[in-house]
């Protein structure tokens, strides 16, 4: 089993940046694949980010590449999303998640993989 718990998200005007951390507990961190998905009101949840076990890879959704980071540190069992330039169309619920990884980063990108939600931080940009 695999608490996640998400941190950092709040208000910040269009061009800001916000960074949101999952820390993680329960079994080996450095064992799971972590993703970063988002959920606008009356939308379906969609993937943003994820990042292999390792941290050597990761891929982006189109909407935010160039603009977000992930990044992680095993030491410290957190994932982290660094959101530079906000947009208002960034506004959301932050989920992180997390699966065991048995490679595939392009498999990354598919909610239904994920084994393990947070409950969500709230991201509101304004313009």
């Amino acid at each position: 089993q695999v608490q996640l718990v998400e941190s950092g998200g709040g208000l910040v005007q269009a061009g800001g940046s916000l960074r949101l951390s999952c820390a993680a507990s329960g079994r080996t961190f450095s064992s799971y694949a972590m993703g970063w998905f988002r959920q606008a009101p009356g939308k379906e949840r969609e993937f943003v980010a994820a990042i292999t076990s390792s941290g050597g890879s990761t891929i982006y959704a189109d909407s935010v590449k160039g603009r977000f980071t992930i990044s992680r540190d095993n030491a410290k069992n957190t994932v982290y999303l660094q959101m530079n330039s906000l947009k208002p169309e960034d506004t959301a619920v932050y989920y992180c998640a997390a699966v065991v990884d048995r490679g595939g980063l392009w498999l990354l990108q598919r909610r239904a993989l994920y084994d393990y939600w947070g409950q969500g931080t709230q991201v509101t940009v304004s313009s």
